[in-house]
């Protein structure tokens, strides 16, 4: 039932948002730049350093999303949470370079932290990604960001729906305490690398805390292509 569905979730989202704010990397975002980069709108972009013996853990983390180039040779990370209006931005500039470096492989990773309905969407991709594995999760979330205003568990499921998949089923292992526990991980360790903005990025040793816009991104990419960092200083 639509009532018990949105109870179950919501119930499930505020436990697990009380449980993020008691962690001690949520507030360690940094106003200073390893790296000097600017956005596309000329400002700075607040990044940093980034311990590998984190950063390593992205790659077996569960309920990440791949897309993009099969080789791992020039990789970036998106953390981002569905009620964020930039990641909104990001996802259609990150499908758009995607499409146009072959080279390039990006995984996204749920960072639920800005509202009951972001972790309960969070679930509902999870359990899509599981039941039918990375395409048909991908397009949930373009379709997802696609949409105006709020994001929530239940427009979530409407979409898995209508991209073929069972409703029922998606719903169940969307409650479950494995879903659950998918879901947190993505966002401990978002909070244990210090990524408190959403979007946030890792490119190479590199945390970017915020959107940089389109054309600083490919100038990342590119730079991950020619020396695997942000930004090439030699």
């Amino acid at each position: 039932m639509i009532v018990t569905t949105r109870r179950t979730l919501i119930r499930g989202a505020a436990f697990a948002l009380v449980a993020l704010s008691q962690l001690p990397g949520v507030a360690r975002a940094q106003s200073d730049g390893w790296f000097d980069i600017a956005g596309d709108d000329g400002k700075p972009m607040a990044n940093t350093r980034l311990p590998v013996e984190l950063t390593s853990e992205i790659e077996a983390l569960p309920g990440v999303i791949w897309i993009g180039a099969s080789s791992r040779a020039v990789t970036l990370y998106e953390f981002y949470d569905y009620n964020c209006p930039y990641c909104r931005v990001a996802a259609t500039d990150l499908h758009t370079l995607v499409s146009a470096r072959p080279e390039l492989r990006v995984g996204l990773v749920n960072n639920a932290i800005l509202s009951p309905g972001s972790v309960q969407a969070a679930r509902v991709e999870a359990a899509l990604l599981s039941l039918k594995g990375p395409q048909p999760a991908y397009e949930l979330h373009r379709r997802l960001f696609a949409r105006p205003g709020r994001r929530d568990g239940l427009q979530a499921l409407a979409l898995a729906e209508e991209l073929g998949a069972s409703r029922g089923e998606v719903e169940a292992l969307a409650d479950s305490d494995g879903i659950g526990k998918m879901v947190s991980a993505q966002r401990d360790l978002a909070a244990n690398l210090g990524l408190a903005a959403t979007p946030s990025f890792v490119a190479g040793g590199a945390g970017l805390l915020g959107y940089p816009g389109p054309k600083t991104l490919d100038r990342i990419v590119s730079a991950l292509d020619e020396c695997g960092e942000a930004i090439c200083t030699s």
